[in-house]
């Protein structure tokens, strides 16, 4: 099982060959912010599903009271990098409105039904993430 820093090196390494398919068949992209506080690239690699000609992520922390560092970062610089497979692109990401994450949840939620206890875990709302080309 791929996590972390150590999954996103083999996800890179081969165009998603490795570590695209996921813990029970989840998805997987790579998410390239730029630090907002340090001004570096930092990647992550995350669940997401397709959306009407868009990405869809979500912001869970697994349940955690704080947002994760990746989502701080993207609201403060939103063009972020995105790679899915060997398809590699500039993307520009917004938190989905009220009436868009209640069509995206679910869908999320399908795809890794533990965020539907990760959002019983904590009192903030978890954002969904749209990325769309930039």
């Amino acid at each position: 099982m791929l996590f972390g820093d150590e999954h996103v090196r083999r996800y890179e390494e081969t165009d998603g060959e490795v570590g695209h398919d996921w813990e029970k068949g989840a998805p997987i992209l790579i998410l390239t912010t730029t630090g907002r506080k340090s001004g570096q690239e930092r990647k992550f690699a995350l669940i997401y599903q397709e959306h009407e000609g868009a990405y869809v992520i979500v912001a869970s922390k697994g349940g955690a009271p704080q947002h994760p560092g990746w989502y701080l970062n993207l609201q403060a610089n939103p063009e972020v990098k995105v790679q899915v497979k060997a398809d590699k692109f500039t993307a520009k990401a917004r938190t989905a409105t009220d009436a868009e994450r209640e069509v995206l949840w679910p869908k999320m939620a399908k795809v890794w039904p533990d965020y539907d206890e990760y959002q019983k875990k904590t009192d903030r709302k978890i954002p969904v993430v749209i990325l769309e080309r930039a």
